[in-house]
């Protein structure tokens, strides 16, 4: 019994195949319909092919407004500034690993100092240490807007606390 069942499904998926075989060499209308309209504008040029073009149209000066912002609203760029910062109030976390100071050995309260591709680290004592495992990408997601530019590194230590 269960090789006549075996062998009823042999045959009917020997069916299906043959079914979808055949359906596979007959183009379908879809197919039909394109090769006909391709056929119709097989030689028709698309418009303005080979007209030329029109001569210029003279025109004049815009006018020049200046609406650009003025000087006290303008922030400096990335190249006219030397670096940014940020407070880091908790530990930093880096790799697995608890980021320490070398000198003193304090864990949290950093300033982080982007400047030139670098990224330094600043303690509350004023250690400062290069640290490696944060590059720049990392600092652009952590850091927030600049909400103001300095004229030296000091007053920026102590417009934030340090």
């Amino acid at each position: 019994m269960k090789r006549a069942e075996r062998g009823a499904e042999v045959e009917e998926d020997a069916r299906v195949f043959h079914r979808i075989r055949r359906r596979a060499k007959e183009p379908s209308e879809a197919q039909k319909r394109f090769a006909e309209l391709h056929a119709r504008m097989q030689g028709q040029v698309p418009p303005g092919i080979g007209v030329p073009a029109p001569a210029p149209q003279p025109v004049e000066p815009a006018a020049v407004v200046d609406d650009f912002l003025p000087p006290e609203l303008r922030v400096p760029s990335h190249d006219q500034v030397e670096g940014k910062m940020m407070p880091w109030k908790q530990p930093l976390v880096l790799d697995g690993e608890m980021a320490t100071c070398a000198a003193c050995g304090a864990y949290r309260d950093w300033l982080i100092l982007s400047t030139r591709g670098e990224i330094w680290l600043r303690c509350r004592a004023g250690h400062q240490q290069l640290e490696t495992r944060i590059d720049t990408a990392w600092y652009n997601r952590h850091s927030g807007p600049a909400d103001l530019t300095h004229a030296n590194f000091e007053d920026c230590l102590r417009h934030l606390g340090h």
